[in-house]
This record gives C-alpha cells, structure tokens and sequence, in this order.
C-alpha cells in the first residue's frame, strides 16, 4: 500500500534479485497496517532496485513496481535495505553502493535486515558502528568488515540513526519499534494484534533462546534437550537424566557444556522458567498451578526463577502481558547467546 501524501513518512525498501522475500515484506506490510490503524502522517512505501526492473526474489516470486535507485531524490523517513541470498552479488555491484551512499544523507534513518547489513557495510555506512546481522553470518560479517562492531546476539541495533537486524522476522520486531518511535506504543500494540504477533520483542532480546537454539549435534544431548521440553513436571536431575541416556552424570555434563555451552541443571532451570512465563502471560493458570506443571517445587521457588531470569515477579510478568516479550537478564553462559477490526 503506497500513499499517496505529501506529509507522509516515505519509506524506501532497497531490494535486489535472490532476496529474501520475507525481508520485504515483514518491512512494508507492518508499515501497511500501521496506515490501516491510521498512522498520522502515514506511510508511503516505495520498492527500490538498482536497475529500476522487478526484482526476482529467493523463492521465485517477482516484485514489481521497483523504481531506479538513481531516479530517487527527495528527502527518506526511512530506508530498509533487505538481506537474502543475493546479498554476496549485490555486494560487488558498484553501483547499488553508490546510490546507498548518495541516499544516505538524505534518510532521517536507516535500516538493514538480515545480511542487508552486509550491503549497509560494504557502502561504507557502518564504519565505526555496532551493529548486528543473522547470527549464523555475524562472524563473516566481522572478519570482512573488521571497522564493524559486529554484536550477533540482539534482534536489532540502533547505533545514530541507523538499525540494524537479525534474521528474517526480527525486521518485524525492528519495524514496530519504528513505529513505536512515530505513533507510541498504543499504535504497534495495535499493529501487533492484527499481525497475530502479540510478542513485539525488544531490541536487546536474544537472536536464540532455549526453545529456537540450534539443536546440539550430539544425538544423546539433542534428544534429551527435546525430552527436557516435553517433560518439564517430571524429574529431570543430572543422575535422572544420565540414567535415561545411559551414561554416567560426569559424561552427560561434559556433553552439555560442550554441545550447548550448559550445565544440564541450567539448561533444565532455563527450560522450565521461560516455559512458565510463557503460561503466566498466556493463561490465567495460578502462579501455583503453573510452577506444578513445569517442574518447579512451588511458587515461591518459581518467583525466585522469575526473579534470577527475568528480574521481576511472576505478578509483573502477567501484568505485562500486552507489553513486549520479556528480556532475560541472567544470559546464562551461551545458551542465550543466543477478521480485521480497521479504525474508523
């Protein structure tokens, strides 16, 4: 949806061929819907390429309707750069690189997706910055651009006026903060709800937490991680566990630590409390009935868990539960780091 407003918030997505579609549209339809909500002043959301020709995404799909990057002037409210699998190609082009560093001073702010921070970099944009990417690409990313400050654990960066975000969806979370920062919260709550993701997490929440951490490559650590998940009432001590895999408690430490950088009691602590913050925020369970069913000993023994991972109450927790999703605070070791109702 583009609008047509000479007092609207002109938004410009860069894209290229074999880009990730999803970078795309993450941007564009949260800043749609955001204009359905009556965002004042709105936004204007413009496709750009290089060549000015419909960009092939990644999956096949074509976009159209992209305008040349050289045809582009006028002041930007923001410029989103996406990432994908093009990215590398998109790096060499010398031109596409131009018109970022033409359009840079002309943009309130910028924005990367994904390893669109790599184009952001390669432009010269990120010199001197913090900034992060996918964090299966955040260590290419420092070693080619050393003058990077590369951090792959947050879902978004802002260093000045420049954003930078993690992998694929995080540029949902990053543009509802953008729209926070125009319209406040009331507005991306809204927009939130009607996109069906209720959980706007914050900029510093980690890329990997203890249920989307890549599985361990250790079949016996892989499979007892996905039996903590499933069985977080029953008992689940070190000896408990080593005698389900059949090997001793020394052996099943050492896996951990060196499969998920854990102690098999921390990973278990960790699985049972975001398991049981995710029940406070999204049932009217008891803090008594929710600590039964994730293991804990009782409830006072769950509010000291909220209070080491998350440092507040289980009653903070559920009194945020329209708020964004919460932060923990413990990073423990590395397994963190890691119908429509239109206004009228």
């Amino acid at each position: 949806m583009s609008v047509r407003d000479s007092t609207a918030r002109r938004v410009l997505v860069v894209a290229y061929d074999d880009a990730q579609i999803l970078d795309v549209a993450c941007s564009s339809a949260t800043f749609e819907i955001a204009n359905e909500y009556r965002a004042s002043p709105p936004y204007a959301i413009e496709l750009a390429s290089a060549t000015g020709r419909p960009v092939r995404s990644s999956s096949g799909i074509g976009l159209t309707g992209a305008r040349r990057l050289a045809s582009v002037t006028g002041r930007i409210d923001t410029m989103v750069v996406v990432g994908g699998h093009g990215t590398q190609t998109a790096m060499t082009d010398a031109g596409l690189l131009t018109q970022l560093r033409r359009l840079a001073p002309c943009c309130r702010r910028i924005a990367s997706v994904c390893t669109g921070a790599f184009l952001l970099a390669a432009a010269g944009l990120l010199d001197g910055r913090r900034a992060t990417t996918h964090w299966n690409y955040s260590d290419l990313m420092a070693s080619v651009f050393p003058a990077v400050t590369v951090d792959p654990a947050p879902l978004y960066v802002r260093d000045g006026n420049i954003y930078t975000s993690a992998g694929v969806t995080s540029a949902l979370d990053l543009t509802l903060a953008l729209i926070e920062d125009d319209h406040g919260p009331t507005l991306a709550r809204e927009v939130a709800r009607e996109m069906v993701t209720y959980l706007h997490r914050p900029a510093d929440q980690a890329q990997i937490s203890t249920f989307l951490a890549p599985p361990p490559g250790d079949r016996v650590v892989r499979d007892l991680a996905g039996y903590i998940a499933a069985h977080l009432a029953e008992d689940l001590s070190p000896p408990a566990l080593a005698a389900r895999a059949g090997i001793s408690t020394r052996h099943l430490t050492r896996l951990f630590r060196t499969q998920w950088g854990v102690t098999p009691a921390r990973a278990v602590r960790t699985a049972r409390t975001e398991a049981a913050a995710h029940l406070v925020r999204g049932s009217e369970l008891s803090l008594a009935a929710i600590a039964r069913r994730c293991g804990f000993r009782s409830a006072e023994t769950l509010r000291q868990a909220f209070l080491n991972h998350y440092g507040m109450t289980g009653d903070t927790i559920r009194k945020m539960a329209d708020m964004p999703l919460l932060q923990s605070r413990e990073m423990p070791e590395s397994i963190e780091g890691e119908g429509r109702a239109r206004k009228s």
